[in-house]
C-alpha cells in the first residue's frame, strides 16, 4: 500500500516534541553542571566580531553551494530528486561546521572557558541522537 498511514503526523509531532524536550533537558543539565550561563533562545550569540564574520562567510558559502547544486541538479532529469537528497546532508554539515566554529571561538575567546565544553557536548549528543534515529528507523516508529 502506498501513502502515509493515518497516525504518521501524530507520530511525527510527538517524536519532534520528545527530541526537543531531550535537547532542552540535556542543555539545562550541562549548563548547571558546568556553571555556564544560558544563551538567549533563537539568537546568534557570537563570541566576538571575528566569530560573527567567519560565521557569515560560512553561511554565504553554504548558500552559494546550495544554489550551485540546485542549478546543476536542474539540468539533469532526476536532478530535483538528487537536490532533495543533498539538502539534508548539506544542512547537517553546515550545523557541524558552525557549531565546531562556535566551540573553537568559545575555547579561545569566551569569558567562561567551560562554555565550549557545553557546545561540544551538545554537538556530540545531537550527532549520536541523529545517527541513532536514522539507523533505527526513528526508533522503530516509522519502519
Amino acid at each position: 500500500m502506498y501513502g502515509l498511514e493515518a497516525s504518521f503526523f501524530l507520530k511525527l509531532i510527538l517524536l519532534i516534541a520528545i527530541i526537543i524536550l531531550v535537547f532542552v533537558l540535556f542543555d539545562i543539565f550541562m549548563r548547571k553542571l558546568l556553571k555556564v550561563e544560558k544563551k538567549k533562545f533563537f539568537s546568534y550569540n557570537h563570541v566576538n566580531e571575528k566569530h560573527k564574520k567567519i560565521e557569515w562567510m560560512i553561511r554565504i558559502t553554504f548558500v552559494v553551494i546550495l544554489f550551485g547544486f540546485y542549478i546543476y541538479s536542474m539540468s539533469d532529469p532526476v536532478g530535483g530528486f538528487l537536490y532533495l537528497q543533498f539538502v539534508p546532508i548539506a544542512m547537517l554539515i553546515f550545523i557541524l561546521v558552525t557549531e565546531t566554529l562556535r566551540a573553537f571561538m568559545e575555547w579561545k575567546y569566551a569569558a567562561n572557558k567551560k562554555a565550549y565544553i557545553v557546545t561540544v557536548s551538545q554537538l556530540v549528543f545531537a550527532s549520536i541522537l541523529v545517527i541513532s534515529m536514522f539507523t533505527t528507523d526513528f526508533f522503530g516508529w516509522f519502519g
